[in-house]
């Protein structure tokens, strides 16, 4: 008996964003980033807040499609503070969709990539989870 192919899970539809959405969420990431720049100039007690901002930022970008710049915004938000909120489940879901793209490519070294990001991820959740952050 042959086994049926697993269907693909459907996407959500991709809403396309206005030219106006796109404006000000670029304003927003130029605000943000302005925040962010002072936050690091003035004290590395704004540790949890300049995450937050890094967070914010990366999710902007994210929904702007800036896929790349949003996984290396968003890591510098983990790496800043360990957390497992919106910007940690991004994230996942940003590595997810890389892995996949991998895959189909055929592109082994970005898939191992992908799944060693992913691991690490599980990682800096099972750690947030027993310190109770």
């Amino acid at each position: 008996m042959q086994k049926k192919k697993k269907s693909e899970v459907e996407k959500e539809p991709i809403k396309e964003l206005t030219v106006e959405e796109k404006s000000a969420l670029n304003e927003k990431v130029e605000r943000l980033s302005i925040e962010m720049k002072e936050l690091e100039a003035t004290s590395p007690k704004q540790v949890e807040k300049l995450a937050k901002v890094y967070e914010e930022i990366g999710l902007v970008q994210a929904k702007l499609e800036q896929i790349d710049s949003a996984i290396v915004t968003l890591e510098k938000s983990l790496a800043t503070k360990e957390t497992i909120g919106d910007g940690y489940k991004k994230l996942m879901s940003l590595y997810n969709a890389k892995r996949a793209e991998a895959a189909r490519n055929g592109d082994d070294a970005g898939i191992d990539k992908y799944m060693g990001k992913m691991d690490e991820m599980r990682q800096i959740a099972k750690k947030v989870t027993i310190s109770g952050q």
